[in-house]
């Protein structure tokens, strides 16, 4: 398999063409393109082109590129896919102008996007194209993490929300990290920086980006090489008062950033040698720089509860141990303990993607790790690009279970709070072979309310969990999060009382991540395996609803069952006895197209 992938900044274009092993067949590289000074560099051979934009550098070289090379998809990266795109998509006139909607949130980023696109549609009509969004990563965000504090009528009017940028780099990093640790992603806590001229921090939890440090544009965050970060809005509005808003615009995303606050340019390397030379303000940029980068590596630990791997990647967080070094600093606390020789000596390549330069004793593990933007984006437009030719109708529905809140409970607890020697009373049997409702239940008792009559499942378990919905845990007054059944490390606790006394748990409750119940037999047929994540279509009267995130389970006993809780089958009015069909990444039914080589 072959694929082609477009990367079109505001005036430059990076294209290569991958194999199934990552493996660049082909390179193109222009810039400063729409310049008189516009050029590009065709496996190594330079042509100079004045005055070329996107579209004529693609007209003119891309046969050279492409050659006899047969390709299967041309990947575009896209930086922002506002709320209408949260997974990779096949482009058409319909998505181009969605696309093109987008300007507004991207105005640097999109219309070289959309150059790139059409010219390459254009040359390359027979096969499929995909577009690669930059913020899909991040719509697994919870809405806690997407919403600004703002009115929110006009926030909604007007799409303000937190999307997050970078995302195929987080994705990649976090995927590259996990395996180099022979570690299952979705049983990790990552926190992935991605430091370059643009640069974003994000909090991987399971597998999914739980928060990021950029926001509705890629403005907010870590000091970069020309733009502000993080900067109080009313600083925004002084300075449009004085210098009009396309001044100040212009200033917060071009001149500002390291660029602003040394005063020799945005190039690190230059910051460096300036600073170790007494450049008071290169000292300064080096500082601020790193003291945000360090202050959001700890609140994105907050977030997850702590940390279990530390990564760094793009051009600084790949080249500049001086950052690595300095953003570590103090970082004891969350266990990660740097290894200065391994980091001043670390260098990654393509050959060595991966250096740990963490001490030994180190509970945090950290890393350094090239990203390869361009071989994750060839891995999603070769599954959507060829999936959706690949799909095969007629698989079997997905039994919908409704799942009302419940207890879990260890013998201990039983006993504790129903007497010495309390065995649990079975009442009637559940869906999944061996399991049961109880007679016994219990009252649930939060900071604020409490919750009588929970019923309680058999058989006893090896920890206590209690499963609550969003509306349970409001109700509560506790901030639960959504987490993988049996998996309650780091989540709230509650008191639970029983009629012959009580018990306050340290941990334990959650929201059930819904997840899909599976024989391997069923696995077979729908083409997936155990932690698999899916979509699953609901058809429902005037209410039908895609369920996204959604966890495969694959075990002998199990029996084929989709779980859900009744907030969710509310928000689709699903009644007892629906079912649901599997999706795959194209938004058609069918069998999920999995390709292990691009994985």
């Amino acid at each position: 398999m072959k694929v082609l992938v477009l990367n079109c900044g505001s005036s430059s274009l990076k294209a290569d063409i991958l194999d199934e092993n990552g493996v660049r067949l082909g390179s193109l590289r222009a810039e400063r393109l729409g310049s008189d000074d516009a050029r590009y560099r065709l496996d190594g051979a330079v042509t100079e082109l004045p005055g070329a934009d996107h579209g004529a550098v693609l007209a003119h070289a891309m046969a050279g590129l492409v050659g006899d090379h047969q390709l299967d998809a041309v990947g575009h990266r896209v930086v922002h896919g506002g709320e209408a795109f949260s997974a990779p998509t096949r482009l058409d006139a319909q998505v181009e102008a969605a696309i093109e909607e987008l300007i507004p949130l991207a105005p640097l980023h999109n219309p070289a996007n959309l150059a790139g696109i059409r010219a390459a549609r254009e040359f390359l009509p027979a096969i499929p194209h995909v577009a690669v969004f930059d913020t899909a990563f991040h719509a697994t965000l919870p809405h806690r993490a997407q919403a600004y504090a703002i009115d929110h009528d006009v926030a909604s009017a007007h799409g303000v929300r937190r999307y997050g940028f970078h995302g195929t780099s987080h994705a990649f990093v976090s995927r590259a990290a996990a395996e180099f640790l022979d570690e299952d992603p979705r049983e990790l806590r990552v926190i992935t920086c991605h430091l370059g001229n643009g640069a974003s921090a994000c909090a991987v939890e399971y597998g999914r980006s739980v928060e990021t440090t950029m926001g509705m544009t890629p403005l907010e965050g870590l000091v970069m090489g020309t733009r502000c970060g993080d900067l109080d809005p009313g600083v925004v509005i002084a300075l449009a008062r004085e210098l009009g808003l396309d001044e100040v615009d212009r200033m917060l995303n071009r001149s500002s950033g390291l660029a602003g606050l040394s005063g020799v340019g945005n190039d690190l390397r230059d910051i460096e040698e300036r600073a170790s030379k007494g450049d008071e303000r290169c000292r300064m940029a080096l500082h601020v720089l790193t003291h945000r980068l360090r202050k959001h590596i700890g609140a994105l630990a907050a977030v997850m509860g702590g940390v279990d791997v530390l990564v760094f990647t793009a051009g600084i967080g790949e080249n500049s141990a001086l950052v690595r070094s300095r953003a570590c600093q103090r970082m004891e606390f969350l266990g990660a303990r740097l290894d200065r020789d391994a980091n001043r000596d670390a260098k990654v390549d393509r050959a060595t993607p991966v250096i740990e330069i963490s001490e030994p004793r180190s509970r945090v593990k950290i890393l350094v790790v090239a990203t390869d933007e361009e071989l994750e984006i060839a891995r999603q437009a070769c599954t959507v690009g060829l999936g959706q030719d690949q799909i095969a109708g007629g698989l079997p529905s997905i039994p919908i279970g409704i799942s009302a809140r419940h207890i879990h409970l260890t013998q201990e607890s039983v006993e504790a709070l129903f007497g010495p020697g309390h065995q649990l009373t079975p009442r009637n049997p559940l869906s999944q072979p061996g399991q049961f409702a109880c007679e016994e239940r219990l009252t649930v008792v939060g900071p604020k309310r409490r919750i009588e009559g929970v019923r309680i499942l058999g058989p006893v378990r090896p920890a206590n969990q209690i499963e609550v919905s969003r509306t349970d845990e409001f109700f509560l007054g506790v901030d639960a999060p959504v987490r993988n059944s049996g998996d309650v490390k780091n989540t709230p606790g509650v008191t639970l009382i029983g009629p012959a006394g009580q018990v306050t748990l340290s941990e334990g409750l959650i929201c059930a991540r819904r997840h899909i119940h599976m024989t391997p037999e069923d696995a077979a047929v729908f083409g997936v395996e155990d932690k698999d994540v899916v979509d699953v279509a609901i058809h429902s009267e005037g209410r039908d609803l895609v369920f996204g995130d959604v966890l495969v389970r694959v075990k002998a006993s199990y029996a084929l069952e989709m779980h859900i809780d009744t907030d969710e089958a509310n928000a689709a009015e699903i009644k007892r006895g629906a079912s649901g069909k599997m999706i795959d990444a194209t938004g058609r039914v069918g069998r999920l197209v999995r390709r292990k080589a691009w994985r």
